[in-house]
């Protein structure tokens, strides 16, 4: 089975975190997860990283 299992995520958000119907529907998955205390995912890039992209794909080809 794949995707969401809502009835648990509704009972984490409304019943757990006490949050109102509105505002759970009103959050993305993402934001859901972090307020739940998820933990995960791909780490956060760094300026280091950013600047090794922007050479490897600069947005513009010098002649």
């Amino acid at each position: 089975m794949t995707g969401f299992d809502w009835g648990t995520l509704m009972q984490a958000g409304i019943r757990g975190l006490g949050l109102k119907p509105a505002e759970f529907w009103g959050l993305t998955p993402a934001e859901l997860m972090l307020m739940l205390g998820a933990v995960g995912g791909p780490a956060p890039m760094t300026r280091a990283r950013m600047e090794e992209l922007a050479r490897a794909f600069p947005d513009r080809k010098e002649d």
